[in-house]
């Protein structure tokens, strides 16, 4: 699904002198390369604090504990996702809400947020999903009318931007009150181990978080705050320091593989491709509304777990995300969950299946795996 290897070998080289720098100098926590990564990525975001940390659900969770909020409220994220967003609202003792999503972006339903609100309602999650931006002008909108906070599930969208109707684009993570994000080797922007970082412009909340993610510490044993342990290691700061000057980069190839599939797929009734949204009309080497963390089809009256097996067969790499809904996963089930409110999650997990998606992906990769696709289909 993702050739590391492949994109290792191009900066080989500059990884693995940085890698021993930071060797050479012990400083194996906290280090310079840690303090200069969160500088760098601060400028690419443009945002006025990137807090670095374990990784990308440690990011959730501690964007969470620094908002304050209480065990009871109710926190609201899609259905259509990763168990980490919902895994950290519960372990809090908040209260996930869970709400259907769009059936072509698969971004959290802001109709559906609405729905869902309650005098108990205390923060949204949008996760911008694959690596396309949730409708954050709506989402805003409605946190703002309801007095609630924005916490932007960064973990498969970085180098995204959004576009506001004005015409004003943001980078995905910096709209939000704030925002979490992994570098799980396989995200657009990777490191070699586990990582994440939590992004704000609000100085108070930064304040509040630098202090969570080192034990709850401002100055060496003195506690203000409860804190967790998480944080970045100097090597992998290190090894992000050489990849993420190539970030645009590595998105615009992902879009380019992205082209090429849908020129595949696009005449196949039973094959549905991605969506854009964001009044997007096609992908293009100028926009980053999408930046394919996956690439994921719908298909559509033919039998989607046959096509996986199939492919195996053929030694084509494939993945579910997702087969089974949060509100049907016995950890997080609640009698207050009602089918009828996710009809587009339970249709998704039943259609969706996305291919491999990465930046050394060449044509005859593409040839190979777009045709045994579509001869299964069509047969």
């Amino acid at each position: 699904m993702v050739d590391l290897k492949g994109q290792y070998e191009h900066i080989k080289d500059r990884v693995n002198s940085s890698v021993i720098d930071v060797i050479d100098s012990t400083a194996f926590i906290n280090g310079p390369e840690v303090k200069t990564f969160q500088k760098e990525l601060e400028a690419y975001l443009d945002i006025k604090h990137v807090i670095p940390c374990g990784n990308g659900t440690d990011a959730l969770q501690i964007a969470m504990m620094g908002l304050g909020l209480q065990p009871g409220d109710e926190v609201i994220t899609a259905d259509f996702t990763f168990a980490a967003t919902v895994e950290v609202i519960a372990l809090l003792q908040l209260t996930p809400v869970l709400v259907d999503v769009e059936p072509d972006s698969f971004n959290i339903d802001p109709e559906a947020i609405k729905k869902a609100i309650t005098p108990k309602t205390k923060a949204i999650v949008p996760v911008h999903l694959f690596g396309q931006s949730a409708n954050m002008e709506a989402i805003m909108d409605i946190a703002k009318a309801h007095d609630l906070f924005v916490i932007e599930d960064n973990a498969q969208g970085i180098g995204a931007s959004y576009t506001f109707a004005d015409g004003r684009k943001a980078k995905t993570g910096t709209i939000g009150h704030v925002a979490s994000t992994s570098f799980f080797p396989s995200k657009n922007l990777g490191c070699y181990g586990d990582g994440g970082a939590i992004f704000t412009n609000d100085d108070a909340l930064a304040h509040t978080i630098r202090g969570i993610v080192n034990h709850g510490m401002y100055t060496r044993y003195h506690h203000d705050v409860i804190g967790v342990n998480s944080r970045l290691d100097s090597i992998q700061a290190a090894i992000l320091r050489v990849k993420l000057p190539h970030l645009n980069k590595y998105n615009a190839a992902r879009r380019k593989a992205a082209q090429k599939y849908n020129t595949a797929f696009n005449e196949i009734p039973n094959i549905n491709t991605p969506k854009l949204s964001n009044n997007c009309t096609a992908i293009c080497d100028t926009c980053d509304c999408h930046v394919f963390h996956q690439y994921t089809l719908r298909i559509l009256g033919v039998d989607r777990d046959a096509l996986v097996q199939h492919l195996q067969a053929n030694d084509i790499p494939c993945g579910v995300y997702y087969p089974i809904p949060l509100h049907l996963q016995k950890a997080y089930q609640d009698e207050r969950y009602n089918e009828a409110d996710f009809p587009v999650t339970n249709q998704l997990v039943k259609e969706v299946i996305s291919l491999p998606m990465h930046t050394e992906l060449d044509d005859e990769q593409i040839e190979f795996i777009t045709r045994t696709i579509i001869e299964f289909v069509q047969k």
